[in-house]
């Protein structure tokens, strides 16, 4: 299963700090959890085929062993204290699960 995560930075987010903490401490700790196979942090850099802006700015992309172990990864005190940041970083993130056809 895989979780695609779009967002984009609250005002005034400084992208440097949320870009150095999505690479040195997000990131690694994601990849970390049992359930996680490979969780990987995008920076959208435009359109194909368009001058426009992309609506979102960043991506994630989480493929993992299964929802349940996922959400109880997660769900650690240890994990969900290292992960608090992503709250005051991401303006209203949207999760969608998805599966291969």
């Amino acid at each position: 299963m895989r979780i695609i995560c779009l967002f984009n930075l609250k005002q005034g987010v400084d992208i440097a700090e949320y870009e150095q903490w999505a690479k040195n401490r997000d990131i690694p700790a994601v990849n970390a959890l049992h359930s996680v196979t490979s969780f990987s942090v995008l920076r959208a850099t435009g359109l194909f085929g368009s001058d426009g802006q992309p609506p979102y700015e960043y991506l994630e992309i989480i493929d993992i062993t299964g929802l349940d172990a996922f959400v109880d990864d997660v769900s650690d005190p240890a994990f969900a204290a290292l992960a608090k940041p992503f709250q005051d970083y991401a303006d209203n993130p949207t999760f969608i699960l998805t599966e291969s056809l």
